[in-house]
């Protein structure tokens, strides 16, 4: 919300945007937004919840390393917990989304939760390297996820910006 405060609506990607929640807000608030999660059921829920906010939404079913069909730029690529989720090997191909998909002056703004142990998915060190060598760390805010296990937002533009 603070985000949306303080940035005029543009053009918003959310990845991982499950049943819609952040998508719709934004959209209320102005944004041109299309919304990506992999689960067709989830996509469904966004569709639905979409038209009873009575706000446009593009909602589509894809695979966020992939991403065919979807053009940019972006002024907002919005990512709550699915960046830190994806499998090692499917990293690289998501940032390098990010660089194609991102506006010269816009704003990756992810939140994800550190990986604390092995047996689950989270951010590691390795992955903070991998986005900086594609995009530049303009912000970071360091807090815990639901209390238990160290999480962040992190906000990045593109190199040279």
């Amino acid at each position: 919300m603070a985000f949306i405060e303080r940035n005029p609506p543009g053009r918003a990607l959310d990845l991982g945007c499950g049943t819609g929640t952040n998508a719709i807000t934004l959209a209320q608030h102005g944004w041109r937004v299309t919304g990506v999660d992999f689960v067709g059921k989830a996509i469904r829920s966004a569709q639905r919840k979409a038209r009873q906010a009575v706000v446009e939404v593009d909602f589509r079913q894809e695979d966020v390393t992939r991403l065919r069909g979807i053009t940019g730029p972006f002024d907002l690529v919005l990512d709550i917990g699915c960046f830190h989720s994806l499998p090692a090997e499917s990293k690289a191909a998501y940032v390098q989304n990010m660089e194609r998909l991102l506006a010269p002056n816009g704003t990756f703004l992810m939140y994800a939760f550190f990986q604390d142990d092995e047996s689950k998915p989270g951010l590691k060190e390795q992955d903070l390297v991998l986005i900086s060598d594609h995009l530049r760390l303009v912000g970071r805010q360091d807090g815990w996820e639901r209390g238990s296990r160290p999480s962040a937002w992190f906000s990045f533009g593109k190199l040279g910006n």
